[in-house]
């Protein structure tokens, strides 16, 4: 689970404060992936590097997977998988390099290592460039790649800022559905995005954010009816024009 509670990000440029996000409170269920929905620079990858312990909160909370984000940072590490569209890998190492890194790194060794490596690089397919270099590799290559560091430890929590942006339809088909599977095998998503029709399609609930503030959190079909509006995006687009509406979670 993940609880977030007046989560707050004050950035300094020259004499100036830039609030990225401000007072921004939920809460992110095992078994569901909760939408995070807002234009490009709305606030939500701030929002998600702060949960991943990458960015201090100024003021605010947060807890992911039991572990506060300020006095246990490592804890929330180990328990986290976070994935973005500008996740790079590394061009010198090999596809499977790659993935056995990061298993390395989240204290992965030995046969255990070499199983979840084997395991990953199956479920996307990277099986035919696994001994690849990663330079070489073409966008949906890496991307899946990218996501095989992210889960090859298997984490609880998984961020995902997004994970679509140019991708072809079938790598991000391959995305979708690794997500779906994660919610059926009980871990907690965070799905941040702008497209609406892949929000719609894994997010049970969602909340929508705007400026950097909290304009409408909820189940994702009560967003819908409360917007009066035929589906989800046309309901995006009338919450962030308007004030702040929230329903039953």
């Amino acid at each position: 689970m993940v609880v977030a509670e007046s989560l707050t990000k004050v950035f300094r440029d020259g004499r100036k404060e830039v609030c990225a996000v401000q007072g921004v409170g939920f809460e992110a269920r095992p078994g569901e992936a909760l939408g995070v929905l807002g234009v490009n620079g709305a606030g939500k990858t701030t929002l998600l590097r702060m949960l991943s312990t990458m960015l201090e909160p100024t003021d605010g909370q947060a807890v992911v997977h039991g572990h506060d984000v300020r006095t246990e940072a490592q804890k929330v590490r180990a328990s986290i998988g976070f994935l973005s569209a500008s996740t790079a890998v590394f061009g010198r190492l090999t596809a499977r390099e790659m993935v056995t890194l990061f298993g390395r790194l989240n204290g992965q060794r030995g046969d255990e290592l070499r199983a979840r490596v084997d395991a990953v690089l199956e479920r996307f397919g990277i099986g035919p460039f696994a001994d690849r270099l990663c330079d070489r590799l073409s966008t949906g290559q890496k991307q899946r790649v990218s996501i095989a560091r992210t889960v090859v430890h298997d984490p609880p929590v998984l961020l995902f800022d997004e994970p679509t942006n140019g991708l072809d339809v079938l790598t991000s088909q391959v995305l979708l559905e690794f997500v779906e599977e994660a919610c059926r095998a009980g871990k907690t998503v965070l799905y941040s995005t702008h497209a609406m029709h892949e929000a719609q399609r894994l997010c049970r609930r969602a909340i929508v954010i705007h400026n950097g503030r909290l304009v409408a959190e909820g189940a994702t079909d009560e967003l819908i009816r409360a917007a009066e509006a035929p589906d989800l995006e046309r309901a995006f687009l009338r919450l962030i024009g308007g004030g702040e509406a929230q329903v039953s979670r």
